[in-house]
């Protein structure tokens, strides 16, 4: 049973009665106890004429994923299995980061009918957002008060990265498929396919001479290579506190995934086999062994509940467990945030020895506030911050710097350009044939 906000006037409008009956010499507390009684009894049959919300049959319809920020609806659908028409308010119990509105849903179901509710849902957050209930008050026709009952009906949405990074996906394949069709590229050693035969031109690389070749074509006939298109690509993506800190409208974190997202549309398009591995203390999330039209679901999925922690990475077990992904020649891109000397050391002590076969390529996620800052002189305070900014950048350039002695490369920028940087990255290493 519940109460609505009527009954309060109708209780002071009990002011004229006892007014005009008191003046007649009736006892106040008489008349107003009599209309007080009458106002109990309006309520009760308020709420015996009210249709039993329990006599309903609820059923949900919800999307079992969507992406972040892209308006979704859940429908919910409500059967009256009574003998009297339902007049309701519906409520949807979803958590405050599904994006549901604070306004409740009202329906009129005639007896042995059914209506269906559309919720509309605008998602905040990743991973899991459920109801574990829906609430359904049903009012009496006075309006008065009604009965309520809560029924135990669970709908849940898997929210999935936004992957805005997709925009720039258009312009990398054309560039791939432009790749692709200027190979024949003259490039010799490991990691090259072997592509076709043709004649010796002044200038090419004698080493690419296919002697048997020449002997039975009597002229100069050289071997061209392309890329090859089964190599591999891992990504390891950092979830400690360090990719935590927000930057611009998200975490470090989320532009780690729109990069890695980006990064795995193209290598796949491109015949590459990928991997993805998001690490802490433990691993958070592993996708290996998946091709084809099916690696970005399961990369998103795989995705979509992990978050930072507020803990310091395990740099040694990360890179032991990217070792066990693959033993074959890769590019492994490392998303992570060593923007500070201290901090860094453990990953820079960890970090794995450079060879040929392999290609280092380690992206962090920087904060143009901090340059704003550094340029900023209007005040004492603005030189203070200044000095802090410059001294940020400064240890950040010291990190990546250290990255390329030990043989990586370093990319460092913003949310926004991170993805398209590291993919471009990607096209120059299978252009150079070193992918």
């Amino acid at each position: 049973m519940y109460v609505t906000a009527l009954p309060a006037p109708l209780i002071a409008l009990g002011v004229v009665p006892v007014v005009l009956l008191s003046a007649m010499g009736h006892p106040v507390w008489a008349v107003f106890g009599i209309w007080l009684l009458l106002c109990a009894a309006l309520v009760a049959l308020d709420v015996a004429l009210a249709a039993s919300p329990r006599q309903v049959v609820v059923t949900r319809a919800v999307p079992a994923r969507a992406r972040l920020g892209e308006p979704v609806s859940a429908g919910v659908a409500v059967q009256n299995i009574g003998a009297r028409t339902l007049r309701a308010v519906l409520r949807d119990a979803w958590q405050p980061t599904a994006g549901a509105p604070q306004a409740r849903v009202r329906l009129s179901i005639p007896a042995c009918e059914r209506r269906r509710a559309q919720i509309p849902l605008l998602p905040r957050r990743r991973g899991e957002l459920s109801s574990a209930f829906v609430v359904i008050r049903s009012r009496g026709p006075l309006g008065l008060a009604g009965r309520q009952a809560r029924h135990d009906v669970r709908g849940a949405l898997r929210v999935l990265p936004a992957f805005t990074s997709r925009k720039h996906l258009p312009s990398r394949l054309a560039r791939l498929r432009e790749l692709d069709g200027n190979t024949s590229i003259q490039v010799r050693g490991q990691g090259t396919e072997f592509d076709s035969l043709r004649e010796y031109v002044r200038g090419d690389d004698i080493r690419s001479i296919d002697w048997r070749a020449t002997a039975r074509a009597g002229t100069t006939m050289l071997r061209t290579w392309r890329p090859e298109r089964d190599r591999h690509v891992v990504i390891l993506i950092d979830t400690g506190r360090t990719a935590a800190a927000r930057v611009g409208d998200g975490t470090r974190v989320d532009a780690s995934l729109e990069a890695a997202l980006l990064l795995a549309a193209l290598a796949s398009r491109a015949g590459d086999h990928v991997h993805l591995l998001m690490y802490d203390r433990v691993a958070r999330a592993r996708v290996t062994g998946v091709d084809g039209a099916g690696l970005l679901p399961a990369l998103t999925d795989a995705m979509a509940p992990v978050h930072a922690r507020l803990v310091d990475t395990d740099w040694a077990g990360a890179f032991a467990s990217v070792r066990t992904l693959t033993t074959r020649p890769s590019l492994v891109v490392v998303l992570t945030a060593q923007d500070a000397a201290e901090s860094a050391r453990g990953f820079l002590g960890a970090f794995p020895d450079a060879s040929r076969a392999t290609t280092l390529l380690v992206g962090s996620v920087t904060d143009d506030a901090i340059t704003r800052t550094a340029t900023r002189r209007d005040s004492r305070i603005d030189v203070y911050l200044a000095a802090a900014a410059e001294q940020t950048l400064r240890d950040a350039q010291v990190v990546a710097d250290a990255i390329r002695r030990a043989g990586g490369e370093a990319i460092a920028t913003d949310p926004e350009s991170l993805p398209p940087r590291i993919a471009d990255r990607y096209l120059e290493l299978k252009a150079a044939g070193r992918l």
